[in-house]
């Protein structure tokens, strides 16, 4: 028997790019990040993607040992959705919502503040509490926030948690465990990752240039997206999942790209579609020399007539585990709404010649609006973690 469909019914972001779909959504279609730029690190001087809107929504009194901005964050998505999810608790009731989020660092920054609070004082501040960095709480928090009773768990495989996290929310709808479910991801900047790229010579003192023969390395950001997942129809649905594992290196992709590329055709074969069906890819694109390599030759295999894509890191700097759901995010976006742009692909445009030409979207590019749309969503994480999501219009 057939699984049964399941579609995203509301999108919930904050990035680099501003404060909610309002901000976004012109920004992204003009290139436009007020958010990207240097900050002061404990190693110097860093070109990172931090969030600018005020996060004044804090967790209510009984939940206020999770106050960290990695909470604030994503209190500052669920809030957009907010109405989808209260139809949603009173439809079905609160037993029967789930939420499943990816992470990555969670609420380290907490920690790296208590500790240097303890360094000068000796002691941890009244104010932190363990909860607030640990990986596994962001599902439960929101659960606990939202009043929802359903299977609550967090998903952190690196910088494919939040992809991974809407496979297993389709599971849960399909499986009848659920009938909705809040699903995204979420991470705060913190000096645990923007060091620890920075002592793998993986990140770029300028804004990063994804496939650039001068590409540098990565920019270290943090943001959130949510969407409700449901089986009830709208007008955007999951219409297809891969998922692989190569295991080629702790943090190097398979130079041949064998598990990505498994990936992008399960996908295909789930959603029942060819590669020519496909209008627009939203790359992983890190601006990494490994994973651009990889990345640009398996793209070129799985679709040789060529696809519309970009890379928009340059925009939200690398979200880590949020980064699959808010490029999910973006690919949702163009079918979503009327008349929307693709995402531009900001970069130098000096192509490296010893990689395969993608079609990089430039200029002001929409999908067709006549028949099926569909649009992929590629996200490629240390150890050899690879997922691809296809939406479909």
């Amino acid at each position: 028997m057939k699984a049964p469909s399941v579609y995203l019914q509301a999108l919930g972001m904050i990035n680099a790019l501003g404060g909610d779909l309002d901000e976004i959504v012109p920004a992204l279609a003009a290139a436009h990040s007020p958010g990207m730029g240097n900050v002061h690190t404990g190693i110097g001087d860093a070109f990172v993607g931090s969030v600018l809107a005020p996060l004044d929504l804090a967790p209510r009194a009984d939940l206020a040992r999770y106050d960290c901005r990695n909470n604030r964050l994503l209190l500052a998505v669920l809030a957009q959705i907010a109405p989808a999810i209260e139809a949603a608790r009173e439809r079905y009731g609160p037993e029967r919502i789930g939420v499943v989020l990816g992470t990555s660092t969670s609420g380290i920054e907490a920690a790296e503040t208590a500790f240097v609070y303890h360094a000068r004082a000796g002691e941890l501040p009244e104010s932190f509490n363990y909860r607030q960095m640990e990986i596994g709480t962001a599902a439960p928090f929101a659960a606990a926030a939202l009043g929802v009773q359903g299977p609550a768990f967090t998903i952190s495989t690196a910088c494919t948690s939040s992809a991974k996290a809407f496979a297993s929310a389709r599971r849960l709808l399909q499986l009848q465990l659920c009938d909705a479910v809040v699903v995204g991801g979420v991470d705060s900047l913190c000096e645990l990752t923007v060091q620890g790229f920075a002592s793998l010579e993986s990140t770029s003192s300028a804004r990063t240039n994804p496939m650039s023969r001068n590409r540098r390395g990565i920019n270290v950001g943090e943001g959130a997206a949510v969407f409700l997942m449901s089986r009830d129809e709208a007008a955007v649905r999951l219409a297809g999942v891969g998922e692989s594992s190569d295991a080629h290196h702790i943090s190097a992709p398979d130079p041949q790209g064998v598990g990505g590329e498994l990936a992008l055709r399960d996908a295909l074969v789930d959603a029942g579609i060819a590669a020519s069906a496909v209008g627009y890819v939203n790359l992983h694109a890190t601006a990494t020399q490994k994973n651009d390599e990889m990345e640009a030759h398996l793209m070129a295999r799985v679709f040789p007539d060529g696809v519309a894509a970009s890379g928009t890191k340059p925009l939200t700097g690398h979200q880590l585990g949020a980064a699959g759901a808010t490029e999910l995010g973006f690919a949702w976006l163009t079918l979503a709404h009327e008349n929307a742009t693709l995402p531009p692909h900001l970069w130098d445009g000096e192509a490296d010649p010893s990689l395969p030409a993608l079609d990089l979207v430039d200029g002001q590019r929409s999908l067709p609006r006549a028949g099926a749309q569909y649009a992929m969503s590629n996200s490629f994480a240390f150890g050899g973690s690879n997922v691809s999501l296809i939406l479909a219009r």
